[in-house]
């Protein structure tokens, strides 16, 4: 038993699921247990669990990209604009504002919208790995640009649709849960598949470690970047799709704001360092599911909406001292000198 314990609290995934679930056991006081009250209406069910899981969904699945892009010392903070074009090409087919002649499929508006992230993924990925710009900055072209390739999308308007096979992506269910769920479980699930049992993990780790010395080695380290990044706009796309199809429409200028820096903060929740090397898909998850459930609360507990940002604030102090050496390092030497005055 202790074996198995010690093993479990060796995992990355430990520490964010202990901090998740004091947060529901803290909402669960609170609110004298009706936190965790669940209700079935037409087969359907409801409760504040099934808002975190739905509302993060975004979340988690951008935290999925993110994490590899965070593993190998880069950034992304353009995904909340690849999220506001996924949405408006999606819904611009689907209102047949653009490509009239598919008569609105959403099947392919659908696949239209994530090749748009793709694409958006490639662009990140060109600038980072062949013309060698800084990730942030080459992932601030498209944060800035990205919202006016989707409001030339939409041609400046909030477009709306009436689509009740396209609001199924965000409000639809399946064995009575959300929709968007099993978006979340598919992607993440393959995600941690193919860095979990293929030598991609391995090359990623290798590269946020060293990428000269992993260049040398022989992995194609311009290839493992442009693929990363490609997949990271591959999730915002999706991302994007479950928002619009929220809001039934497409708003190009408030689609996906802030939300890569959520994303961010999820991942450094999971304790994937920012500077590159060890990551874990599954904690960034958690971490994912943590800053959901922050909001939640907060809302839950009649606290102004202002006051969110200044938690995530305190959250990232917190994480950055956590992941700081020369911290750690004063913490321990403070320590040992109460441990000596105390013996003397």
């Amino acid at each position: 038993m202790r074996e198995t314990w010690n093993r479990l609290s060796e995992k990355q995934y430990f520490r964010p699921l202990v901090i998740f679930i004091m947060i529901l056991l803290f909402n669960g006081i609170v609110s004298k247990g009706e936190f965790f009250a669940l209700s079935i209406v037409d087969g359907h069910l409801y409760g504040r669990i099934i808002d975190i899981v739905r509302n993060g969904s975004k979340l988690m699945i951008l935290a999925g990209g993110m994490t590899m892009i965070l593993a190998t010392g880069g950034t992304d903070i353009s995904v909340g604009s690849v999220m506001a074009i996924s949405g408006a090409t999606a819904c611009s087919i689907v209102n047949g504002n653009i490509f009239p002649s598919l008569n609105g499929n959403v099947g392919a508006a659908i696949v239209i919208a994530i090749l748009a992230g793709v694409v958006s993924g490639i662009w990140n990925g060109l600038l980072v790995a062949k013309v060698k710009i800084q990730p942030i900055v080459a992932t601030m072209i498209l944060m800035v640009a990205g919202r006016g390739i989707a409001q030339l999308i939409t041609k400046g308007k909030i477009v709306t649709i009436t689509s009740e096979a396209y609001y199924f992506i965000n409000g639809g269910y399946v064995l009575g849960l959300p929709f968007p769920l099993f978006l979340v479980i598919i992607l993440v699930g393959l995600l941690v598949l193919f860095t979990g049992r293929t030598a991609f993990g391995l090359f990623l780790e290798s590269v946020g470690c060293n990428p000269t010395a992993s260049k040398y080695v022989g992995i194609k380290v311009d290839r493992m970047l442009l693929a990363i990044y490609t997949l990271s706009g591959a999730f915002a796309a999706v991302a994007g799709l479950i928002e619009s199809a929220g809001i039934k429409g497409a708003d190009c200028n408030n689609a996906g704001l802030g939300i890569e820096m959520d994303a961010i903060l999820a991942v450094a929740i999971g304790g994937t360092n920012l500077m590159g090397g060890r990551f874990s898909i599954p904690a960034s998850v958690i971490g994912a599911l943590i800053v959901q459930s922050i909001t939640t609360t907060v809302l839950a507990l009649g606290v102004p909406a202002a006051y969110i940002r200044v938690l995530k604030a305190l959250l990232i102090i917190i994480i950055c001292l956590s992941q700081s050496k020369q911290f750690k390092d004063l913490i321990i030497k403070r320590r040992m000198v109460n441990r000596k005055v105390v013996d003397n």
